[in-house]
C-alpha cells in the first residue's frame, strides 16, 4: 500500500471515529453516566472512602486479595517433592522452574518425571 493511500485510509478511519465520538458526546446517557461517576468520586472524596472500601461494605463475601506493600499477595505455591527411581535423587520445588526438574523433563520426558510425584 502506498504511502497516500495509508494516509487516505486513517484519515477516513479517524473521521468516523471524530463521528462516532460526537455522536457519543450528545448521547443522554452518557450524559448521566458522566455525571453519575463525577457526584460518586465527590462523595467518596468527601468521606475519605475507596471504591474498593465500598465495594466490601456493600458486598461483604467479595474479599480483596490481602496486600503486602501495596502489591498483591498470591497464595503460596504448595511444595512438590520428586524422587528419581534411577537414582533415589530428590527435588523439592514450589514451581515447574527448577534446574534439576528442567533436567530430568529433558532427559526423560515431561510424562515419567510427573508420575515421580509424592
Amino acid at each position: 500500500m502506498s504511502k497516500l493511500a495509508e494516509f487516505k485510509a486513517l484519515e477516513a478511519q479517524l473521521a468516523e471515529q471524530l463521528k462516532q465520538l460526537d455522536a457519543l458526546k450528545n448521547d443522554g446517557e452518557l450524559k448521566k453516566e458522566i455525571e453519575f461517576e463525577e457526584k460518586l468520586r465527590a462523595l467518596l472524596a468527601e468521606y475519605g472512602f475507596s471504591l474498593r472500601e465500598v465495594k466490601l461494605i456493600l458486598d461483604p463475601q467479595a474479599r480483596p486479595a490481602a496486600k503486602v506493600d501495596g502489591l498483591s499477595q498470591r497464595r503460596e505455591r504448595s511444595l512438590k517433592v520428586y524422587v528419581n527411581p534411577n537414582n533415589n535423587e530428590r527435588v523439592e520445588t514450589k514451581g515447574g522452574n527448577h534446574k534439576g526438574l528442567k533436567a530430568w523433563k529433558k532427559q526423560y520426558g515431561t510424562e515419567i518425571v510427573e508420575s515421580w510425584l509424592l
